[in-house]
């Protein structure tokens, strides 16, 4: 069985990549949280609560920006 390899085993190519990666999705959690708190309950497609806990990761917020918005 092979173990796990640790974060500071890494090379600091794979870092940088696992850092941008990270940014990214707080970048993109940030934008759609900025998003739902600023735009009006009636131009939300749906609950603005349900819409904040599902784009609390990128996967989520990605959805909210294509489809919760009107």
């Amino acid at each position: 069985m092979t173990q796990k390899k640790r974060f500071g085993d890494r090379s600091p190519a794979e870092k940088g990549v696992i850092g941008m990666v990270f940014l990214a999705s707080l970048a993109i959690v940030g934008f759609a949280e900025r998003d739902l708190h600023l735009r009006p309950p009636d131009q939300v497609r749906g609950s603005k609560l349900l819409w904040r806990l599902v784009s609390l990761n990128a996967v989520g917020a990605l959805a909210y920006l294509g489809l919760g918005r009107r």
